[in-house]
């Protein structure tokens, strides 16, 4: 039954997508933001606390490094292609009093280099989780956490699978 739910939401998702990419045409992820609960437990699942270094690949308005900022105590970098999206983050850091912590960055996330990093979250495709997992692997230090919401990669099995309500959250950690 969960498998059939998890394949419908896949579908949706990719409906969704497409009618996103009809108005974003250089945009490889739609902005389809996480809810806070979600984003909350994405954090407490790898462990965010003080001393981390959060980085969010696709990261939209911010919420997830806000969060790891200003619940955990975590500094953190958003990568996202998309102009506005940056301009709303930085915004919003603003306004949680965290712009100290985070910082956005406008650009490519299979330009940008992840070693500083030792946590990373992801809501993006499967295909570019797939695309994105072997430069993670390569670029970040033994003990870094990968979170992704939805979206696995491929055969390599996560350490840890949790649900949060309709929501998958996978962790993976490098060895």
């Amino acid at each position: 039954m969960m498998n059939t739910f998890k394949n419908w939401l896949m579908v949706l998702f990719v409906a969704v997508c497409t009618g996103a990419y009809a108005q974003e045409p250089s945009l490889d992820v739609p902005y389809v933001p996480t809810n806070q609960e979600t984003v909350e437990k994405m954090l407490e699942l790898a462990g965010v606390k003080a001393g981390d270094v959060v980085y969010d690949l696709g990261c939209g308005d911010g919420r997830i490094v806000i969060t790891a900022a200003k619940k955990f105590g975590a500094t953190g970098v958003g990568v996202d292609l998309n102009p506005q999206r940056i301009k709303e983050a930085k915004e919003n850091a603003k306004a949680a009093g965290v712009e100290d912590k985070v910082r956005f960055v406008e650009g490519n996330l299979f330009d940008f280099d992840f070693s500083k990093a030792n946590v990373v979250t992801l809501y993006l495709l499967p295909s570019v989780n797939l695309k994105l997992r072997p430069k993670l692997q390569k670029e970040l230090k033994p003990g870094s956490r990968i979170v992704s919401h939805d979206f696995d990669m491929g055969d390599w099995k996560a350490d840890k699978e949790i649900e949060v309500g309709n929501d998958t959250i996978y962790l993976w950690t490098i060895r």
